[in-house]
This record gives structure tokens, C-alpha cells and sequence, in this order.
């Protein structure tokens, strides 16, 4: 069996593979961005699905600690 009649699947799947995760992030920003710009859309979230709140602000605080680990290493070393 030659390998030529598989290249078009192989593209076929490579597309939907990157289409969906081309989606995946689009769909993530715009979640992010809809939590952070809209009180009653974070609230919703919190009551239908509290984990991606949760991930959400713990997303935050990792952030903010990293942050403030680079300030600090920096005003002793730079």
C-alpha cells in the first residue's frame, strides 16, 4: 500500500486538528475577556460553573505572585 492516498487524509485531519484548536483559543480569550469586562457574566459563571471562576482567579494569583518574585529578584540583583 503506497502512502499517496493517505497524504490527503493525513491534511484532512491536520486542518480539522488545527481549526479546532485555532477555535479553542479564540473561544478561551473571549471567555477570559467576557469574565473580566462584565459583573453579571462572572456572576452566572460562578453560579452555573464555579471551577472556571475558580481557575480563573487562581490563574490571577499565580500571575501576581510571579510578578512580584521578578520585582523582587530585580531590586536586588539589577
Amino acid at each position: 500500500m503506497s502512502s499517496k492516498p493517505m497524504e490527503p487524509l493525513a491534511r484532512k485531519l491536520f486542518k480539522g486538528i488545527l481549526i479546532a484548536e485555532v477555535l479553542g483559543v479564540f473561544g478561551a480569550y473571549w471567555l477570559f475577556h467576557k469574565m473580566n469586562t462584565s459583573q453579571d457574566f462572572r456572576n452566572t459563571m460562578n453560579k452555573k460553573f464555579p471551577s472556571i471562576l475558580q481557575s480563573k482567579y487562581k490563574y490571577h494569583a499565580h500571575i501576581l505572585i510571579r510578578r512580584l518574585a521578578y520585582i523582587v529578584v530585580c531590586s536586588f540583583f539589577c
